[in-house]
């Protein structure tokens, strides 16, 4: 999904080693996000469309972040998200295809402004059509990647349960491992004496 695509443009490393960058600041990223989703690269943003890039990824982050702690978006964040959409108006028109008829829409913008917009739309849509309340924050306390709860009794905790779900297991289970030897040691030198 292209929304959540470029949420993960701010990354943090999901190992605990504090490693965290902006990937919208790294040549090439976007190129590579528009291609995966088939949108137009006009080339790179200029410091103005990176701004408003970021502060886009910033008002969806905290809608999720208020999703999540089952409260209400933030009506300046929704304000974004609508400012954002205003950037792609489009034409839409029927053609005619082999199987009949299908709708078509073109973008009366193009560049950064569209993207945005077309950010912003696929964004909404999970708002509007899907089920927020499925919107989660990745368990990992390092990780912190926004996905989309498709499981069937909404129980998923971690972006991937082979990465961070695992790295966790191990994380309980080494805590619980010292905390036993700690408090076995303890208990022995208290019986002694």
């Amino acid at each position: 999904m292209l929304w959540d695509d470029f949420l993960k443009s701010d990354y943090h490393d999901w190992r605990g080693s504090g490693h965290s960058e902006d990937r919208l600041d790294k040549p090439g990223w976007l190129e590579q996000l528009l291609a995966i989703h088939n949108l137009p690269y006009s080339g790179a943003p200029s410091a103005e469309e990176l701004d408003d890039l970021k502060r886009l990824r910033g008002h969806m982050l905290r809608i999720v972040q208020k999703l999540t702690a089952s409260e209400s978006a933030d009506p300046a964040d929704l304000e974004g998200l609508n400012r954002a959409l205003s950037g792609g108006p489009i034409i839409l028109r029927i053609a005619e295809s082999d199987s009949g008829y299908r709708m078509e829409s073109t973008p009366l913008r193009a560049g950064w402004f569209r993207i945005g917009a077309e950010v912003a739309a696929s964004f909404g849509r999970i708002l509007a059509e899907g089920e927020p309340s499925r919107l989660r924050i990745c368990g990992n306390p390092d990780c912190l990647v926004v996905y989309y709860d498709e499981t069937r009794n909404r129980s998923k905790r971690f972006c991937d349960d082979k990465v961070c779900g695992n790295l966790m297991k191990v994380r309980r289970f080494r805590a619980r491992q010292k905390a036993a030897k700690t408090g076995g040691s303890s208990i022995q030198g208290v019986s002694e004496t």
